[in-house]
C-alpha cells in the first residue's frame, strides 16, 4: 500500500507542477506539458515493478501511436476557445481527438500496427 500512495504522490506532484508553471508562464508550463512525464513514470513504475522488458517497450511504441492522432487537438483547441468557450472547446476537441484517432488507426492498419 505505501508503494501505490507514492507513485500516487508522485504523479500528482507532476500534474500540479505543470499547472502552477503554466499560471507564471504559458511557455514554460507547456513546454513542461509537453515532455513526456506521464510516460516516463509509467515506463518507470513498470519497471521499478519488474514488468517484462517486452510489456515496458510495447507501452513505449504504442504511446508513440497513439499519441500522434492527438496532436490536431493542440491546433484546433485555441481556436475553438476563443469562439465558444472552455467546456465547449474541450468536449469539441474530444471528440475531434477520437475521430481522428479512430481514422488513424486505420490508416496505419495496413502496416501491421494495430490501434484498435
Amino acid at each position: 500500500m505505501p508503494w501505490i500512495i507514492t507513485k500516487y504522490a508522485i504523479t500528482a506532484a507532476v500534474v500540479v507542477l505543470v499547472s502552477e508553471v503554466a499560471k507564471r508562464s504559458d511557455r514554460l508550463g507547456a513546454l513542461i506539458a509537453s515532455l513526456p512525464m506521464v510516460t516516463l513514470l509509467a515506463l518507470t513504475w513498470l519497471h521499478i515493478e519488474k514488468q517484462p522488458t517486452e510489456k515496458i517497450a510495447n507501452h513505449a511504441w504504442y504511446t508513440f501511436w497513439y499519441v500522434v492522432p492527438t496532436l490536431p487537438m493542440f491546433l484546433l483547441f485555441p481556436w475553438l476557445l476563443n469562439r465558444f468557450g472552455f467546456w465547449p472547446s474541450l468536449g469539441l476537441s474530444a471528440v475531434v481527438t477520437i475521430v481522428c484517432f479512430v481514422l488513424f488507426a486505420w490508416m496505419v492498419r495496413p502496416w501491421g500496427i494495430r490501434l484498435l
